[in-house]
């Protein structure tokens, strides 16, 4: 008999081309070193019976009739879990495995192991067992291992075969069951080196291999981690990189000659070269604090010259090789579906898998003229829900066929395009994840970096990808609610995961990593696949051939950050992609000649984590409309009035003083500019007034031409449907405030592009 089997996914013969990873399990007596052996030689595997790599205390204890205990297993069944990684060919091995943790143990090493059940009566099993006289397992244990036994759960990969049949019958049963197995994992999914997207020749192979073998397992674990660097000082450096031995490290941005210098030191002072990564999602800036800001995605794909994404990757390539970066973490493909999610709203090149596809290569082309790889993000995709996974774990909800037409449309495409490396964000894919573990219940959804049917028979398996797979940032509440801090370190990099982003405590983390080793849950095949493709990617960037001299560029190399050939391509893009959302009261042009008085209102989210000036920029927005030639006021809350030393001030106050009849005799018009962000601090961001019925809600918009200019968010329409005359500019630079104001006055056209999103499925934000 075969019994129900319990993995799906696309149509294949398991037995054709697969690296089979198979247990034959059962309890004593049931014939798995034989058929096992049988099944090994049908599928040209190689065979090990697990009863040889038990020790020799378990052994004894065993031959004196005294049952294992779970602590007595455990160190077995994890030697068994490291050998099916560290195979290069199929193997089956013969295990008991007969509770679903022991099988639990196994599956932490190798996630595709499939498991044959061989299943017999108590009378054939005893039968047998007597059968065997001299073997360490007497049958006057077989009732303990009944006892034990849990039958293969639903969800579980594999399939029962009974025993009262010939053993050449049940090696056609076991065969036919694995074949009806359709989404049967062929991992483990070990790098190929000299394939895309490293294409390392013989001796960079070499040097990755010399260089592991070269280093302590301290040394090994350390190359797991990237540092996000919050201090420039040496001491600091040294603790990172003598302590920690870390792979990476990521900076805040910074004064570019303060951060090219410190990447110049730690590049210095480590063995190993290092990846030093940026976060150029908008061009220079994000690098260091003068990098330029080209555009953001969406702005890159707000117009129908794709050229202005490559534009953005070019100039980002350019200013963070300067300062030493050799790792982009970008571009971001995912799909803003949802007008809800703010975390990507901006993010994202745009609302279509089309769109992502078409300006996510052009980003890829323009970096990559840079000596520079690139970690796309953020696997499995975002868009669908409108939390942001950096205080939730989020999901994205779609069932497996729609995934793979709009999410998978995009990776496929972006593998095949070269992409290096992929982010993985701490984002749940209940349905895809169900696509390959059928019956995984609700709460054993987990995150991808978590996941390994996500990360290894999805990414890996059929999206095919052979590069590098990193964690986003692990203080991330995505991830941190998914379990306790010392089981989920390791845990990412035995799901799939080859780096993990950002210490939170460096000691604690490192022991955690360490001992995730140690204990089996990260197992040696797994460790040195992930560090063959860290030191690949490595060589792939020519590192390892560079001197410690070379692998910063010297200080001159930082005029061509913010430089005005840079300032000018943002000009241009800001000319392009300032977009006309809606105009339905006619209000434009408004010019200083027939709207001279301008009442001017800057609305932000408050100060963020960056605790930069979140209304700097409405001495911009002043000085530029004062330049045009317009008479600005620029509104007041209550809370700025009291700073500034007004005594007795409140909403109340300001409000009476600000909406008055009289309001269209002191102004022309009313220009709204809002600068939200909050991005990271809240599930989602929408406009929050300075008080209740604050005195800038745009009530005026009835009383004076009113224009709403958003700096950022595109979904601000939602919370002011009564204004018609509404602009997107994108940015809050001055590129974009003074093209913004030149197409409020009529000298230039409106050329932006926008989705549907704006609207934010709402009638009256039509009006």
């Amino acid at each position: 008999m075969i019994g129900e089997t319990v993995m799906t996914g696309k149509s294949n013969s398991f037995a054709a081309g697969r690296r089979h990873h198979i247990v034959v399990m059962g309890v004593a007596g049931c014939g798995k070193s034989t058929i096992g052996a049988a099944l090994a030689e049908r599928l040209g595997a190689e065979f090990l019976d697990g009863d040889s790599l038990h020790p020799h205390a378990n052994i004894d204890k065993m031959a004196s009739g005294t049952p294992l205990n779970d602590d007595d297993h455990a160190p077995w069944l994890a030697e068994i879990g490291r050998r099916f990684p560290a195979s290069n060919s199929a193997l089956v091995i013969a295990c008991s495995a007969l509770k679903r943790s022991y099988r639990d143990i196994i599956r932490s090493a190798d996630p595709s192991v499939v498991f044959v059940h061989l299943h017999g009566t108590r009378e054939l099993l005893n039968a047998r067992m007597t059968a065997r006289p001299g073997h360490f397992m007497p049958a006057s244990l077989l009732d303990s291992q009944l006892a034990t036994l849990e039958p293969l759960q639903d969800h579980e990969a594999g399939m029962v075969v009974d025993i009262d049949n010939s053993v050449e019958d049940m090696v056609n049963e076991a065969v036919a069951g694995l074949n009806a197995l359709p989404g049967a994992s062929s991992g483990p999914f070990l790098v190929d080196l000299k394939a895309a997207p490293f294409n390392l020749d013989d001796a960079a192979v070499e040097w990755v291999e010399s260089a592991i073998g070269s280093m302590t397992l301290e040394e090994k674990i350390g190359q797991l981690f990237i540092n996000h660097n919050n201090d420039y000082s040496p001491a600091y450096l040294d603790g990172v990189l003598e302590n920690f031995h870390v792979g990476g490290m990521r900076y805040r941005p910074g004064p570019s000659s303060a951060v090219q210098e410190h990447i110049r030191y730690a590049q210095s002072k480590t063995r190993i070269p290092l990846l030093i990564a940026s976060n150029p999602e908008m061009g220079g800036a994000g690098s260091c604090d003068d990098g330029t800001f080209v555009s953001t995605h969406l702005q890159a794909g707000s117009h129908p010259d794709k050229n202005i994404a490559k534009q953005m990757g070019r100039v980002a390539g350019v200013e963070t090789a300067a300062l030493g970066c050799n790792w982009a973490f970008a571009p971001i493909v995912d799909i803003h579906y949802s007008w809800r999610n703010t975390v990507i709203s901006t993010r994202a090149f745009g609302n279509t898998p089309e769109v992502v596809v078409e300006r996510a290569k052009e980003y890829f082309d323009g970096i990559s003229e840079s000596p520079t790889a690139c970690a796309m993000k953020h696997f499995p995709g975002d868009g669908i829900d409108e939390r942001d996974q950096h205080v939730v774990t989020s999901y994205n909800t779609l069932g497996y066929d729609e995934w793979d037409a709009s999410y998978g449309h995009v990776y496929r495409e972006m593998i095949g395009h070269g992409v290096q490396s992929i982010m993985v964000g701490h984002i749940g894919a209940p349905e895809v994840s169900r696509h390959f573990r059928p019956g995984l219940s609700d709460a054993d959804i987990l995150p991808a970096t978590l996941a390994p049917e996500l990360l290894q028979d999805l990414l890996r398996g059929e999206l095919g990808f052979n590069g590098l797979v990193l964690t986003d940032a692990s203080l991330m509440v995505g991830l941190t609610q998914a379990m306790k801090r010392r089981d989920l370190v390791p845990a990412t990099i035995a799901a799939g995961c080859d780096m993990f982003l950002f210490f939170r405590n460096l000691e604690e983390d490192f022991g955690y990593m360490l001992d995730g080793y140690k204990s089996g849950v990260i197992t040696e095949g797994r460790l040195q696949d992930a560090l063959r493709r860290i030191l690949g990617l490595k060589a792939s960037l020519g590192l390892h051939l560079a001197s410690r001299e070379s692998l910063v560029p010297a200080a001159d190399a930082l005029a061509v950050i913010g430089s005005e050939a840079h300032r000018a391509i943002a000009a241009e893009v800001a000319e392009k992609t300032v977009t006309l959302v809606k105009d339905t009261a006619h209000n434009l042009p408004i010019t200083p000649q027939t709207h001279p008085r301008i009442r001017l209102y800057g609305i932000s989210g408050g100060a963020d984590f960056t605790r930069a000036d979140p209304l700097a920029y409405l001495d911009t927005v002043r000085e530029e409309l004062e330049a045009a030639g317009f008479d600005v006021s620029v509104f007041k809350t209550a809370e700025q009035r009291e700073a500034a030393g007004e005594p007795g001030m409140n909403f109340m106050r300001v409000v009476s003083e600000e909406a008055t009849g009289d309001y269209a005799e002191r102004y022309d018009a009313a220009f709204v500019f809002a600068n939200v962000k909050g991005f990271a601090q809240e599930a989602s961001i929408r406009i929050k007034w300075s008080s209740p019925m604050a005195a800038e809600i745009p009530w005026y918009a009835t009383e004076v031409p009113t224009v709403f200019v958003s700096l950022n968010q595109p979904n601000h329409l939602i919370d002011v449907p009564m204004v018609k005359t509404v602009i997107h500019a994108h940015a809050a630079t001055r590129e974009a405030i003074r093209a913004t104001i030149q197409k409020i006055q009529g000298k230039s056209e409106f050329l932006g592009t926008f989705n549907q999103n704006v609207f934010c499925d709402s009638f009256d934000t039509r009006l």
